[in-house]
């Protein structure tokens, strides 16, 4: 059985479906995670989250903001902006079940005996792997509770950015889940900077990328993210792995296979369709 881990699809179907081809993906015995941002900017999807819900327990994701955006979207608290092509989506006769089953998808996934955590963004230097766990439940409990439609209300702002073990309600989730689904770069103590979302140059000073502040934590794990499409390959530890490509930018569509711990991509056109 293959484990495979997919970066950022965006709703770019076409190229997913191609991808999958080329790994030889079976769903009746291959298991597939996904890092994020399953919707957006691409041209289907739609269809891309009917065939991931199809797959059953074969599949499952972590959530990403565009996933987030969705579900805020889709409940009435943001407007769904034309560049986000997700009309047909709000507006299909099974968009409740399609709904469901995204806000159900977890904040983080790990798999113990492959020694691997995924998040959409990564995980901050002031967080241990059980802290990212027990804030990733607390988000995931908000969202399938009764407390969803407040969430969803409060989920823009860049505030607070910096973590607190005291913080309490929306506040303290809006951080989990700035840290986990929107950061690049932070300075060692975790202080978030929203505003730079290209690559590793003219980063401000006092800030670099998450990753370059490990935790003692870390040591001996695998951390698996998305997010971040404009990151220079090769430029992260060899434990960390960063999965966004930028397929719908005509970059590509990467996957991780988690047993061999080896890349397979799928180039892509500008706008997410195969190469």
């Amino acid at each position: 059985m293959a484990h495979y881990v997919i970066g950022d699809v965006q709703g770019c179907y076409a190229s997913l479906l191609a991808l999958l081809a080329q790994l030889d993906f079976s769903a009746s015995r291959d298991k597939v995670w996904f890092a994020g941002d399953l919707v957006n900017r691409g041209p289907d999807s739609l269809a891309t989250l009917r065939y991931l819900y199809s797959l059953g327990s074969s599949a499952d994701s972590v959530l990403g903001n565009h996933d987030l955006h969705l579900l805020a979207a889709f409940y009435g608290h943001a407007r769904a902006n034309p560049k986000d092509r997700l009309d047909r989506l709000l507006n299909a006769p099974d968009r409740q079940d399609l709904i469901d089953w995204l806000s159900s998808r977890p904040m983080l996934l790990a798999s113990a005996p492959h020694q691997v955590v995924l998040t959409h963004a990564g995980i901050p230097p002031c967080w241990s792997l059980a802290d990212a766990r027990r804030y990733a439940a607390e988000v995931e409990s908000v969202l399938q509770g009764d407390l969803r439609d407040k969430l969803l209300r409060k989920l823009y702002g860049n505030q607070p950015d910096s973590w607190q073990e005291d913080l309490q309600g929306m506040p303290r989730i809006r951080a989990i889940i700035n840290y986990l689904t929107r950061m690049r770069i932070c300075t060692a103590t975790g202080k978030l900077d929203f505003h730079h979302k290209t690559g590793l140059a003219d980063i401000p000073e006092g800030y670099a990328p998450w990753f370059s502040w490990p935790h003692q934590d870390w040591e001996g794990q695998h951390l698996i993210f998305g997010h971040w499409s404009t990151l220079e390959p090769g430029h992260t530890p060899g434990q960390i792995y960063a999965l966004d490509t930028g397929c719908v930018w005509g970059g590509s569509l990467t996957a991780l296979e988690l047993n061999t711990m080896q890349r397979n991509s799928l180039p892509c056109r500008l706008g997410g369709e195969p190469a």
